[in-house]
């Protein structure tokens, strides 16, 4: 299994809006960034992320799961982008703050405190179990 993070604007759609999609899930859509797409390339059904909101809070808030592997967003002009399919599964006990994140020796090296910029970044499992840790799970 591998990780990932996966950032959302919660104005837009936020955990509540996954959570509220049940076992269906949601595309991932809308992904426009060669890295970020080729990340999502790599992922398998199983695999795990955090459910980032980004530009209000500016924390982890959720666990999700792959549901379903890359292929065509539905929502571009454009084969070349794709998606996957994530579907909530558990809030965090307590949200993990990109402030927290920074301050944490651990995850110095982690992409989103080096590169806050990306929508889907790949977490290692060594961090993982940092953030968990830091969310009381």
């Amino acid at each position: 299994m591998q990780y990932w993070l996966f950032k959302s604007e919660p104005d837009v759609f936020g955990w509540d809006d996954l959570v509220a999609k049940g076992d269906q899930g949601e595309e991932w859509d809308g992904v426009r960034n060669y890295q970020a797409r080729n990340m999502m390339r790599a992922m398998k059904i199983g695999d795990r992320g955090l459910f980032y909101h980004s530009n209000i809070g500016k924390e982890a808030v959720g666990i999700v799961e792959v549901i379903a592997e890359a292929h065509p967003d539905s929502k571009a002009d454009d084969p070349k982008w794709e998606c996957v399919d994530i579907k909530a599964i558990e809030p965090l006990p307590s949200p993990v703050s990109l402030d927290q994140a920074k301050t944490e020796p651990r995850l110095k090296d982690m992409a989103l405190v080096k590169n806050t910029r990306l929508s889907v970044q790949p977490v290692t499992e060594d961090e993982w179990k940092v953030v968990m840790e830091m969310a009381g799970r």
